[in-house]
């Protein structure tokens, strides 16, 4: 009997430590921590330097560079960097794009917001192109790397990466902010950029990479920027996947951007907004995404997304509820519970899906496409209308109405597996090798 738990535990255990999986970890570090040098600790910099909201959340324009991806992803598939091509087409994109971001951070780390506040929007842009070129790169690398079945274990430990990096560099400034200032704290993050660099150099190219045609002329070029979305909107039910990919994470977007401006009117501390906000919510999305690998292995991928969906929209209720109770660390420790032990069971099965998505010949464009579509609605509302909202209506009936309007997405994809459309989305990234194939 205690043989066989022995062996049930390092059964479940095993796909984790596999090579992929982990080199999935580590690529989620690095992706990560662009994000949080220009999310929540911006944030917390610009409304410590006496910005006012609306300027604060129109920041949030430098996300939606990562919007823009799609425009240049086709250079990750197709162009080969010169002098360090030799590593491979993704290895050497990897350290390329890594550098950009040391630069980039490094950039903003020595701009003053109270001084200029137009040369620190261009660094946050910088930082987010720089941020999302390195994103192409790391989705495609893992991608390509793992195997169809470890797509439900390595998003998970994507996601993993993803929160210790986000959270590690988000914490470190915030500690070191209040220490050294916020530009010796912005220097030190820029370190999270080499996980990911290291890994490519340590892995090598992707076993399931697929070499990218050699471009000459501009049809060649022009057919290397149509051809992957081309071939994603030949797909039955496509543009309704895609309407699903647009609306699904409205709600928790428009939530999470304002969550700091909530935090610092509240009257939180930096200790305790490190403590609780990040903290709490960095163990509730590790349960997170060990529950949401549990329910993809259980119920498989459609039923495990519908669920996350369900638990994603629900969570931000409990922003209203905080924002309504006022200072409440016992308040503010169970909504960021709640909320990222849904987000964390998203962040394995919605991801799981989107990587399934993909076609192998055009993985960095199309999954540039998935990734960017999935929040742009999201970061153009809160760009121009959350914090008009806030100072209008007041945080509770914001994240009531954040609340509301995450719902349609659930719906959307209740329909979807209903009509089948789940099944026939999926591209080559998701399909098993037939037997004999490499």
């Amino acid at each position: 009997m205690n043989v066989a738990r022995e062996s049930d535990w390092l059964a479940g255990v095993r796909p984790y430590v596999e090579k992929a999986p982990l080199a999935a970890f580590f690529l989620g570090v690095s992706s990560g921590f662009p994000y949080a040098m220009i999310g929540a600790t911006l944030t917390s910099r610009l409304a410590q330097d006496g910005i006012d909201k609306k300027t604060v959340t129109a920041f949030t324009l430098g996300f939606l560079i990562y919007n823009l991806k799609p425009l240049w992803a086709w250079m990750v598939d197709g162009v080969r960097i010169p002098l360090i091509g030799g590593l491979g087409q993704r290895v050497s994109w990897l350290i390329f794009a890594g550098l950009l971001v040391i630069a980039a951070v490094v950039n903003l780390a020595l701009v003053d917001p109270k001084a200029d506040i137009g040369a620190t929007v261009m660094a946050a842009i910088l930082v987010g192109f720089a941020g999302a070129t390195f994103d192409i790169v790391i989705d495609a690398y893992r991608i390509e790397t793992l195997k169809p079945y470890q797509l439900g274990v390595g998003s998970g430990m994507t996601q993993y990466g993803w929160r210790i990096g986000s959270v590690a560099a988000g914490a470190l400034a915030l500690v070191l902010a209040a220490r050294i200032g916020w530009s010796g704290a912005y220097l030190a993050c820029a370190a999270f950029a080499l996980p990911a660099m290291l890994t490519g150099l340590i892995m090598g190219e992707p076993e399931r990479h697929r070499e990218p045609v050699t471009r000459r002329g501009v049809g060649d070029i022009a057919a290397s920027i149509i051809g992957p979305f081309t071939e994603f909107f030949q797909r039955q039910g496509a543009f309704i996947v895609l309407i699903f990919i647009l609306i699904h994470k409205i709600g928790d977007t428009l939530g999470q951007i304002v969550l700091r401006l909530l935090l610092n009117d509240t009257g939180f501390s930096n200790d305790e907004i490190a403590i609780y906000d990040i903290g709490v919510g960095f163990w509730a999305y590790l349960i997170g995404i060990f529950i949401g690998g549990a329910l993809y292995a259980s119920l498989g991928m459609k039923r495990s997304v519908l669920l996350s969906l369900i638990l994603m929209a629900v969570s931000n209720a409990s922003f209203a509820l905080l924002a309504g109770a006022g200072h409440s660390v016992w308040g503010l420790a169970g909504a960021i519970g709640f909320e990222n032990i849904a987000s964390g069971i998203g962040g394995v099965t919605v991801i799981a899906y989107f990587a399934a998505l993909c076609d192998l010949r055009f993985t960095a464009s199309q999954y540039a496409l998935i990734s960017a579509a999935s929040s742009i609605v999201g970061r153009l509302l809160t760009a121009t209308t959350a914090g008009a909202l806030v100072e209008q209506f007041g945080y509770v009936a914001f994240y009531w109405m954040t609340t509301v309007v995450a719902f349609p997405g659930v719906l959307l994809f209740w329909w979807m597996i209903r009509t089948g459309l789940v099944d026939q989305s999926i591209g080559t990234a998701g399909e098993e090798p037939v037997e004999g194939e490499a």
